[in-house]
C-alpha cells in the first residue's frame, strides 16, 4: 500500500524522488519486521487482557501432563495477534498487485479461521477436544486444494492474463496441459534437476504439503514457546529463498528457476518473523497466551504455501525437522498402539506420551530445557536448508 502511494506521490512531484527508496525490497522488508513486531508489543496487552476478560482460557486435558494442569486458564487464541500483525505490516509493505502476496494472505487467514472455529469449541462449550477431525480436516482440505489450484497456474505463468489463459487451455484440453521446468519437483543439492508432476501431481503434492505444514506446526504447539520460534526460523529462511528465486540475477547465478513477483514473499515472511518475536514476548515461558489452533494452524499453512511457490517442497522437510518429526511421532504412537490392541488385546506405546516434546518431559527434561533445545536443532537444520542455495 505504501509503495503504491509512494510511486503516486512521485508521479505529482519530481522534488520526491527520495520516495523510490520504498521500491526496494529489502528495505520494505525490514520495515515490515519493525512494524509487526512494534504493533505487536504495543497490541498485545491489550490483547491478552481482553481475552482474559473474555475468560477464553486453555483447557488442559485431564489425559494430559500433570506439570500443566497450572496452565489452565491461561488465556489462548493468542493467535490473533500474530495475524494482526502480519496482516497489518504485510499489507502496509507489500505489493498488493502481486498475486502470490494474495494467495499466501488467503490461505494463512483461512486456516486461522478453522483454527479459531476449534478453539472458540474449546474455550465456550468446554470441550478440550474442539472441533471433530473429520470436519477440521474436509475444512482445511477445501482451503489446500483450492490454493494447489491456484498455484499450480500462478507459478507456470508470468502474469495474470497468461495465468487465466493457462488455466482455460488447461480446461479445453481435457485437463492435460505441460507445464515449464519451474513448476516440478526441485531436488535440493542437485543442479538443475526437476522431475515434471504435471497438473494432478503438482496440486497433490502441493495439497499435502500445505495440509501437512499446518497440522505438523498444530502439533508442535504444546510448550512455551516451542512452536513459534521455529515458525520464526524457518520462515526467514523461506524468505531468503523467495528473494533468491524472485530475482533474475541471483536465481541465474545459483542455478534456480526464476518465478517473476515471488520476491515480494520476502515482505510476508519478514512480517510472519517480526509477528512471531513479538508473541514470544508474551508466550515465553512462563507463557502469559497461548497462540492455540488459530495460530497454529494458520502459521503452518502459510510456511507450506510458500515453501510450494519458492519450489522448496524438500527443503521445508528439512529445515522444519522439527515439525516433521512431531507429527510422525503421533501417528506412529496411534498406529502402533491400535496395531497392539488387535494383536495382543492390549495397546501399547512407542513413546511414553505423544507428541515427541511430552516424551522427553516425561522422561525428566524440564519444559525449558525441551524448548531450547528443539530452537537448537532448528537452527541447525535451517543452516543446511540455506546451504542447498550454493551447494548443488
Amino acid at each position: 500500500m505504501l509503495m503504491q502511494l509512494a510511486q503516486w506521490l512521485q508521479s505529482l512531484s519530481p522534488d520526491l524522488g527520495f520516495l523510490r527508496v520504498f521500491q526496494y525490497l529489502t528495505l520494505r522488508a525490514v520495515l515490515a519486521a519493525m512494524t509487526a513486531l512494534l504493533v505487536g508489543l504495543i497490541a498485545g496487552p491489550r490483547v491478552i487482557r481482553r481475552l482474559a476478560a473474555l475468560k477464553i482460557g486453555q483447557p488442559i486435558r485431564t489425559n494430559g501432563m500433570e506439570t500443566h494442569h497450572v496452565k489452565s486458564g491461561t488465556p489462548t487464541m493468542g493467535g490473533v495477534l500474530i495475524l494482526l500483525c502480519i496482516a497489518i505490516a504485510t499489507l502496509l509493505w507489500a505489493d498488493l498487485t502481486n498475486r502470490f502476496v494474495w494467495i499466501v494472505l488467503i490461505v494463512t487467514f483461512g486456516f486461522g479461521a478453522i483454527g479459531w472455529a476449534d478453539d472458540w469449541r474449546k474455550v465456550v462449550y468446554k470441550d478440550p477436544n474442539g472441533m471433530r477431525s473429520r470436519e477440521k480436516y474436509m475444512w482445511q482440505s477445501i482451503i489446500g486444494l483450492l490454493a494447489a489450484l491456484a498455484l499450480v497456474f500462478s507459478i507456470s505463468e508470468a502474469s495474470n492474463p497468461k495465468v487465466f489463459q493457462l488455466f482455460v487451455t488447461w480446461v479445453r484440453s481435457g485437463f492435460s496441459v505441460d507445464l515449464p521446468p519451474q513448476a516440478g519437483l526441485l531436488l535440493p543439492f542437485f543442479k538443475e534437476v526437476s522431475y515434471p508432476l504435471g497438473v494432478v501431481g503438482f496440486v497433490t503434492m502441493t495439497y499435502l504439503v500445505i495440509v501437512g505444514s499446518s497440522n505438523a506446526v498444530n502439533l508442535t504447539d504444546g510448550l512455551d514457546g516451542l512452536a513459534i520460534m521455529p515458525v520464526i526460523m524457518v520462515g526467514s529462511a523461506l524468505g531468503v529463498f523467495a528473494y533468491v528465486t524472485g530475482s533474475v540475477t541471483f536465481s541465474k547465478y545459483l542455478l534456480f528457476p526464476h518465478i517473476a513477483g515471488v520476491g515480494e514473499l520476502l515482505i510476508f515472511c519478514s512480517a510472519m518473523a517480526g509477528a512471531g518475536l513479538a508473541f514470544l514476548w508474551f508466550n515465553t515461558h512462563p507463557a502469559q497466551v497461548f497462540m492455540g489452533d488459530v495460530g497454529a494452524l494458520a502459521l503452518g499453512g502459510a510456511l507450506g504455501t510458500i515453501a510450494v511457490i519458492v519450489r522448496q517442497e524438500i527443503v521445508l522437510a528439512i529445515m522444519g525437522g522439527i515439525f516433521v518429526v512431531e507429527a510422525v511421532s503421533v501417528m506412529a504412537q496411534v498406529a502402533w498402539f491400535k496395531f497392539t490392541k488387535r494383536r495382543y488385546g492390549e495397546g501399547r506405546r512407542l513413546l511414553k506420551m505423544a507428541p515427541l516434546h511430552h516424551h522427553f518431559e516425561k522422561s525428566g527434561w524440564k519444559e525449558t530445557q525441551v524448548v531450547v533445545r528443539f530452537w537448537i536443532i532448528t537452527m541447525l537444520l535451517c543452516l543446511i536448508g540455506l546451504s542447498t542455495l550454493k551447494l548443488r
